[in-house]
């Protein structure tokens, strides 16, 4: 189910949860080297072409592998040029009250023009209109999926678009 912000808001009112859903995305490897960021953020993989958003290799519970990443994450943002691990504690995400502003911010600081945010496996993750409303006003599309569907998407824009997207691989 592929949703825009500004087409469904009321699937924001009551998230449902879904069947555990196990698929895996595949898509060609690329070289990488690794860089750091300021203090405040883990160091985190890049991809030779700094405005191609990084694909996802496999997805799988507990476990995302990405391009330009030797080891693979449980949780990530991804954007152009490259990928981290998605600390929650340092925006005060958690299963509710959900992705929070400050997770999509870092998104579109690397240029992100589309974002995907997944919801978990199970659908546990929640996404505030708080959120959603934040992405409207910059004019992102946004779209919120399980994680299995949310991969595949991810995958498809990144081909051709400046996609960022948060990924949590469990519940």
């Amino acid at each position: 189910m592929d949703w825009r912000i500004s087409q469904r808001p009321s699937a924001l009112k009551k998230p449902s949860v879904s069947h555990e859903r196990k698929r895996t995305a595949e898509a060609a490897g690329n070289d990488f080297s690794k860089g750091g960021q300021t203090a405040s953020q883990s160091i985190f993989s890049t991809v030779k072409n700094q405005h191609h958003s990084p694909r996802i290799k496999h997805v799988s519970w507990g476990r995302l592998e990405v391009e330009g990443r030797a080891e693979p994450y449980k949780d990530a943002k991804l954007f152009p040029g490259g990928s981290r691990e998605w600390n929650w504690r340092e925006t005060g995400t958690g299963h509710s009250p959900g992705i929070q502003p400050a997770d999509v911010q870092e998104l579109l600081d690397h240029s992100a023009k589309i974002v995907v945010l997944s919801r978990g496996m199970k659908e546990c993750l929640h996404v505030p209109r708080e959120t959603l409303d934040f992405l409207k006003e910059r004019e992102v599309a946004a779209h919120v999926l399980p994680t299995a569907e949310a991969v595949q998407l991810y995958n498809e824009l990144a081909r051709k678009e400046a996609v960022g997207g948060l990924f949590h691989t469990t519940c």
